[in-house]
């Protein structure tokens, strides 16, 4: 068993950093950047935050930001490496992580 750090991001749909869309600057910063092992976006139907607003997929909203979740893993000296810029981009408290073993 090798040792990694599972992370898992909570954004919306339409999020921006920059005035670029947020969820593809993280897969450039992970992808390009950092080359982390991988990264899985799940999109969900509906979800609310802390603030309690319910976002969800029905056909009478024409614009909905449904919830994204974006979750990989790596060598805990990568992610470790990766988790200052992703805290500058991400708003506090997005962000899980936990330590897991891979089957090699």
């Amino acid at each position: 068993m090798k040792p990694v750090t599972m992370v898992r991001i909570y954004i919306r749909e339409g999020d921006k950093v920059h005035g670029q869309s947020l969820m593809g600057e993280i897969f450039r910063l992970l992808h390009d950047e950092h080359r982390v092992q991988g990264l899985t976006a799940f999109r969900g139907v509906a979800g609310f935050g802390s603030k309690g607003e319910i976002h969800a997929d029905d056909l009478l909203r024409l614009t909905v930001h449904l919830p994204l979740v974006l979750e990989f893993f790596d060598t805990p000296a990568r992610v470790a490496d990766v988790m200052p810029r992703l805290r500058d981009m991400i708003p506090e408290g997005h962000i899980v992580s936990w330590q897991a073993a891979c089957a090699v």
